[in-house]
């Protein structure tokens, strides 16, 4: 009988991971004209990650706030996607990416620069775990779509252990600049 009561324990505690930390972006009232005229309720927007490279995102509708809030981060819980990133602090290469009219522009940048970003991107960013990073969005200043054109953008990223692998080679091939081998054959010669 305990062994059961610890099974059932461990289940709902597999639900709850605190490892995730999550924040809202955007709330919204919508209304539903029906009959005997409007309901209103609440649309909400949360971007959630482990702040070590993992990051997803949600939205929920409720007639109260905080079940929207609940729906949208359990959603963003089950969309979650994986981001390599350099050193654990920035991306690995400039990137950009586009939903709908949303564009964003994303790039490396060295230690101690922080998060140049605005609004729902900066809310990515750092439940991505990015300490260094510069941003602009171009187009639309929809949060919805802002954060589809990060996400978008982040999902195209990839490791030059990823870009090896897949054409075949070495990760010192790919790392290695086509500059640097011109000057030291010249020097060999």
């Amino acid at each position: 009988m305990a062994r059961e009561d610890n099974r059932r324990d461990n289940r709902g505690n597999r639900d709850e991971t605190p490892e995730f930390a999550d924040r809202l972006v955007a709330i919204n009232r919508v209304s539903k004209t029906v009959k005997g005229g409007k309901r209103f309720g609440f649309a909400a927007l949360v971007v959630v990650g482990d702040q070590r490279g993992r990051v997803g995102f949600g939205k929920g509708k409720a007639k109260e706030v905080p079940e929207a809030i609940r729906k949208a981060t359990e959603q963003a819980k089950r969309q979650m996607i994986r981001v390599p990133l350099r050193e654990g602090r920035t991306l690995h290469h400039d990137i950009e990416g586009r939903h709908g009219a949303g564009k964003v522009v994303m790039r490396t940048c060295s230690a101690g620069t922080g998060i140049i970003a605005g609004g729902p991107m900066r809310a990515v960013f750092e439940m991505l775990g990015l300490q260094d990073v510069v941003a602009k969005s171009i187009g639309s200043q929809n949060p919805y779509n802002m954060i589809r054109a990060t996400m978008d953008a982040l999902r195209l990223s990839a490791s030059p252990r990823q870009v090896a692998q897949r054409r075949g080679k070495k990760v010192a091939d790919i790392l290695r600049k086509p500059e640097t081998e011109a000057a030291v054959e010249a020097v060999e010669a």
